[in-house]
């Protein structure tokens, strides 16, 4: 996956560009993922409930159909943050020309259509929840970065109608010089440079764990998005090569073994000269 490549340092313009990719690729499937479950679900449980009908026929086609489109967006993010297409393919109807009736039994007989189901429905919790707490953490690293700009624009009301500017980095339910107080509050601008230092010498080993993340889902959705193996393309592959094929009988045109024609042939020109 070149485009989630994270290598060298952050002195490198690919560093940044992997590390954009990835923050990209995982924000999207926070609001896109949400979208493509809800309409995966819908359409599988509306069809499942109206199969005993003669109207759950066309519903079960029209469910395969979403099911297929809502892959395609998928595969459409992958290859833009990947760089690589991914290939897939689905089960043909047996009949000619196809029926509702056939097109259903294809679709739903066809393993690419559960395992995008699989990816779209199955695995869209712990993709979604992944995704969220490395975001939390990277955005809130990335904030902190941005401390000093805009440390002094917050106002925090306490009690006692206590009112101060700062940013709490923590809990103080009686101000930043009460009882109970646990944390840092940020109200001066050494102090929003120096936690502004801390977050960027954390964020930077943070973007590594970012982009493995995104590289753990784009893996995922690319073992369940693409074309099954399929077991006979090697055979397939073998009958395409231009050249006669391969002989798969046991060769018969071994040499003569000299252990049985040596002693043989020296007996008879030796019986042969006592005669003569």
């Amino acid at each position: 996956m070149s485009g989630l490549r994270l290598a060298g340092h952050p002195l490198r313009p690919s560093w940044w560009a992997a590390t954009r990719h990835a923050l990209w690729y995982l924000l999207a499937y926070q609001v896109m993922g949400w979208l493509l479950f809800g309409a995966a679900l819908a359409a599988v449980t509306t069809a499942a409930a109206l199969s005993i009908t003669l109207a759950g026929i066309p519903l079960l086609v029209a469910a395969a159909g979403i099911i297929h489109a809502c892959a395609g967006s998928e595969r459409s993010r992958l290859r833009a943050v990947s760089g690589e297409p991914v290939e897939y393919r689905y089960r043909e109807p047996d009949e000619t020309p196809p029926g509702l009736r056939a097109r259903a039994r294809a679709y739903w007989k066809d393993t690419a259509t559960w395992r995008e189901f699989a990816y779209l429905a199955g695995m869209f919790l712990p993709l979604v929840v992944l995704g969220c707490v490395v975001l939390v953490v990277w955005l809130t690293l990335a904030a902190g970065v941005t401390l000093p700009l805009w440390y002094w624009a917050p106002f925090n009301h306490f009690s006692h109608g206590l009112t101060v500017h700062g940013v709490q980095l923590g809990y103080f339910p009686n101000g930043p010089s009460g009882s109970g107080a646990v944390g840092v509050f940020v109200d001066t601008l050494p102090e929003a440079l120096l936690t502004a230092l801390v977050c960027l010498l954390l964020l930077i080993p943070f973007s590594y764990v970012l982009v493995l993340t995104a590289r753990t889902h784009a893996a995922v959705a690319r073992a369940l998005l693409r074309a099954p193996e399929d077991p006979l393309a090697p055979a397939k592959d073998l009958l395409q090569r231009a050249g006669p094929l391969p002989s798969l009988a046991p060769r018969t045109d071994r040499p003569a073994s000299p252990t049985h024609e040596g002693p043989a042939h020296g007996w008879g020109q030796e019986t042969t000269a006592r005669i003569s």
